[in-house]
């Protein structure tokens, strides 16, 4: 498919911000993102590393077995994944994951694939749709990329 033919960007996909050093787990294998509320969006989302690296995290051993050897890139698309669902873990059972905070939404990610160069990006907060540039940019990385694999 040429991107002449592809729906308007955003329309397809979405952007999701999220602090390091978690970006950074979701592509070492981290397969839920904990939000306070509920995603309806499903489909693909560019996983848009922020500006900020929270520094409490970084002892801890899942994650820092996760990030070993990684750099920590901010301001920047460093991946893709496609989010397949959202819920919350029900009262008294086990989490859904070891990455799941209890109370927290778990968006649930498959598909996860890193860009071999991060693309510079501002994000925003909740669901933002990407910039023409910035998918142009992640699609030349990743040209199976389409609004076609979004089932």
């Amino acid at each position: 498919m040429t991107t002449a033919t592809r729906p308007p960007a955003g329309d397809w996909i979405r952007g999701i911000t999220i602090r390091q050093p978690w970006a950074t787990c979701i592509l070492a294998g981290k397969d839920v993102e904990n939000r306070p509320a509920p995603w309806s969006w499903r489909s693909w989302l560019l996983l848009h590393a922020g500006q900020k690296v929270e520094r409490a995290p970084l002892r801890d051993p899942l994650v820092a077995r996760a990030i070993r050897g990684r750099t920590l890139e901010t301001g920047a698309v460093i991946g893709v994944a496609r989010l397949t669902d959202c819920h919350t873990d029900p009262d008294g059972s086990a989490p859904c994951s070891p990455w799941a905070q209890p109370g927290a939404h778990h968006l649930v990610l498959a598909d996860v694939q890193e860009l071999p160069l991060p693309v510079p990006c501002p994000g925003a907060l909740g669901p933002w749709r990407p910039p023409p540039g910035v998918l142009a940019q992640v699609l030349l990385q990743l040209p199976h990329l389409s609004p076609e694999a979004t089932s």
